[in-house]
């Protein structure tokens, strides 16, 4: 067997076990893993496709309050998030990709059925609209930039809450 011959074997055998080094998404998977997230996680509350879509170095700098960090961060903030707002649903209106970031414009429903930033339930259904930047290596979401329009939620609900008195 020649060098040529061995060296090209090698590279079989390293791609076959996995040896060699995944190559970048594309921008179609990486599209793929941001929606799956809003459909399932956001949307749904399915907090086991959490350790298939992110990553355990997980980061989300949230334009309010601090960062949410590692699986269990995001995990958490989901959960409580569910908890203010039992039916919230996000609705991807934009999707644009480059590089290993994909960027989305969307819109969030819900009902407000639970305490939500010193704000009793009012039952009341809110709306906003939202951006958020996401950071893919290795098939995972590894940052996100949230952009919610918060002040707008809490117009939603206050006026709710004045109504009720």
């Amino acid at each position: 067997m020649n060098t040529r011959s061995f060296v090209l074997l090698l590279v079989v055998i390293a791609a076959a076990t996995s040896c060699v080094s995944r190559q970048p998404n594309t921008l179609a998977e990486n599209k793929a893993i941001v929606l799956r997230s809003e459909a399932e996680l956001w949307s749904r509350g399915n907090l086991a496709v959490v350790d298939e879509l992110y990553s355990p170095d997980f980061v989300c700098h949230f334009i309010v309050g601090p960062d949410w960090v590692g699986l269990e961060g995001i995990k958490r903030e989901v959960s409580s998030h569910r908890a203010s707002f039992p039916d919230w649903n996000e609705h991807v209106d934009d999707i644009i990709a480059e590089g290993d970031r994909v960027v989305i414009r969307f819109t969030s429903t819900g009902t407000h059925g639970g305490a939500f930033q010193g704000i009793a339930p009012t039952g009341k259904k809110v709306s906003i609209r939202e951006v958020a930047i996401y950071r893919l290596a290795d098939g995972k979401i590894v940052e996100q930039w949230g952009q919610p329009d918060i002040f707008g939620m809490q117009q939603q609900l206050r006026a709710s809450e004045s109504a009720r008195r």
